[in-house]
């Protein structure tokens, strides 16, 4: 009876062993399995194009100095109206101009006990902004602005055409077709990454957009925007 019972138990324990062993092979080929299911490669693509700007905003400024505030503000009414005036006959539309308030310095306000006498005790700085989408139009006239400083008008602020702000507000169409063109070039990329490595690519894991940037194209073109995008994508590996 008891040769029995011993030999049950060695035969249970026996059983109990290979269940074991195999419950251990079954787990290990599925951590292998899962193991291989997370690999993965992240890669990036790249989309960069080259567009026109929309609007051309374009400061013209300029300064009026003098002793009585009365005759500086005629001043600036006159210079003011030359300025619109040589612009509308060279194509700009009245409806794209507009002018600032002057920023007026009284000089003597600011001596604070300092007796050097002053030619000027005012001084001005309005200006004439031209607001428009015909680009081209504008950056003709600003290569005839000196025209009008041969005629007295100061012009302050730097370079006619460097003062100009150039903005591109074509972005949400442009947008599909550059995110279309910066996954494609991603996936590429991780396809050549598979073929290297000698593997299969799978499917997306996880992807994610960068952010648009957008500037100008060198310093001489300003009106000649790049528009940059990066997406990253994370894609599984499979042998």
């Amino acid at each position: 009876m008891k040769e029995n019972s011993k030999a049950s138990a060695s035969l249970l324990g026996a059983f109990l062993f290979l269940g074991l062993i195999g419950m251990g092979y079954m787990l290990g080929s599925a951590a292998i399995e899962f193991k291989q299911f997370e690999r993965s490669v992240t890669v990036k693509g790249l989309s960069e194009r080259e567009y026109e700007a929309d609007i051309v905003i374009w400061p013209i400024r300029f300064t009026v100095a003098g002793n009585d505030l009365e005759s500086l503000y005629r001043s600036i009414d006159a210079n003011s109206v030359m300025i619109y005036d040589f612009l509308i006959a060279n194509g700009i539309d009245s409806s794209e101009l507009s002018t600032s308030s002057p920023s007026i310095t009284d000089k003597s306000a600011q001596r604070f006990g300092n007796k050097t006498e002053i030619q000027f005790r005012f001084t001005a700085s309005p200006s004439v902004t031209v607001y428009s989408v015909n680009i081209s139009t504008v950056q003709t006239v600003m290569k005839k602005l000196s025209q009008l400083g041969k005629q007295g008008i100061v012009f302050t602020g730097g370079g006619y055409q460097s003062s100009a702000e150039y903005i591109f507000t074509r972005l949400n169409e442009v947008k599909p077709d550059m995110i279309e063109e910066a996954t494609r070039k991603a996936r590429e990329v991780a396809l050549k990454f598979a073929e290297d490595s000698q593997s299969s690519l799978g499917k997306i894991k996880r992807a994610s957009q960068g952010q648009f940037s957008i500037y100008p194209r060198d310093k001489t073109n300003p009106h000649i925007k790049k528009v940059r995008v990066v997406t990253t994508v994370v894609y599984y590996l499979t042998d």
